[in-house]
């Protein structure tokens, strides 16, 4: 069985990978496409490089030729697309480069699979399928009322650039199951944390300014609430869809760990008091008094709350990770990884495919 990822070096691709080969090991093989933006490490990898059943090829998901070329290559059976922009603050500064990475991107791999797979009769070959990782963001905001959800059916509303590319893309992927009865699933995921996340996104970048001494920055009150999913139980989640989900359907995968995002930070101010010995020098710095609350951010949405019901129900999956015990692995594998954060935060990540690759 193998498996065209794409995004695998980023947050969430690279630890769905791991996860996979973890849980499958040769029983399956997976080809990692990835474009290698600011956002795309391949140190997450570098301990599965040499392993026979793992390839990786650096190519943008938008260059039709080079998706088309290894889809004729190889005998792709599934395709999980995780390759995306998705900072919400980067896509309100350039949101053109949001939607030709979001829609074109995913409009070219769905073409490029639906050439590999289709029969003469218009058919598709027995066990292909396509699942396309996408946001909660797409539903826009909720109340705080912590009665109301985000369900499967709740109408697409979003706010800003990055939301309304991953809307569209949603909305491609749900057209070739319409039109062409093109096998593929659509996931919509809560906020994820845990380890090898770029730190723009918060929980990492709190992290990184706390045992720097730097200010953290939060936006308008403080009080916007999001469902935060440990990464490893999305791969899981993902990879259960993939084998028990029907064609055609979309699940929602949330984490059911709302929290306020001050919550978070002062939480993570307590956690690293805590796991720091009293001679490191770096915790008598790190106090609430690095909080520094700043203008709130454009059409940012107050609430998300995503139901992970159906997916429960039809596949069997429920979050096995509570953020309380989620948020202290992310901070201890922060801790015990400086030269990732430090090599991620200086950019010589990005001289490490050169280095392995000699490219």
């Amino acid at each position: 069985m193998t498996y065209l990822v794409t995004g695998g070096a980023g947050f969430i691709g690279s630890n769905y990978i791991h996860y996979m080969l973890k849980k499958y090991g040769g029983a399956i093989r997976i080809i990692n496409v990835d474009k290698l933006t600011y956002a795309g490490n391949l140190e997450n990898l570098k301990d599965v490089e040499g392993l026979d059943n793992y390839r990786f090829v650096k190519a943008d998901i938008c260059d039709a030729d080079k998706v088309r070329a290894i889809f004729e290559s190889e005998e792709i059976d599934r395709v999980v697309h995780f390759a995306a922009e998705s900072h919400v603050d980067r896509s309100i500064s350039d949101p053109l480069v949001f939607v030709k990475t979001n829609v074109v991107g995913t409009a070219v791999l769905l073409e490029a699979a639906k050439a590999a797979w289709e029969n003469a009769d218009g058919s598709f070959k027995e066990g292909k399928k396509f699942l396309h990782v996408s946001t909660d963001e797409v539903y826009g905001s909720l109340s705080e009322d912590k009665n109301t959800f985000f369900y499967e059916d709740t109408p697409y509303s979003p706010h800003s650039p990055y939301s309304a590319s991953k809307a569209s893309s949603d909305m491609l992927v749900k057209a070739y199951m319409d039109t062409y009865n093109f096998p593929a699933n659509i996931t919509n995921c809560s906020n994820n944390y845990g380890p090898y996340q770029f730190p723009e996104k918060l929980i990492p970048l709190v992290i990184n300014n706390c045992l720097n001494g730097k200010k953290i920055p939060v936006y308008g009150d403080g009080k916007n609430v999001r469902d935060w999913l440990y990464v490893e139980d999305h791969a899981r989640g993902i990879d259960m869809v993939m084998e028990k989900g029907r064609l055609f359907e979309t699940y929602n995968i949330g984490g059911h760990n709302e929290m306020q995002n001050i919550e978070i930070v002062k939480l993570i101010i307590k956690t690293l008091r805590e796991f720091l010995p009293d001679t490191d020098k770096r915790k008598q710095r790190i106090t609430e008094d690095l909080i520094t609350y700043v203008g709130d951010r454009k059409g940012h949405d107050r609430r998300y709350a995503i139901s992970p019901d159906k997916i429960k129900k039809e596949a069997g999956w429920e979050p096995e990770t509570m953020f309380a015990d989620g948020i202290r692995l992310s901070i201890k594998w922060y801790l015990e990884n400086p030269e990732w954060m430090e090599r991620v935060t200086s950019g010589d990540y990005q001289n490490y495919y050169s280095q392995m690759y000699g490219e």
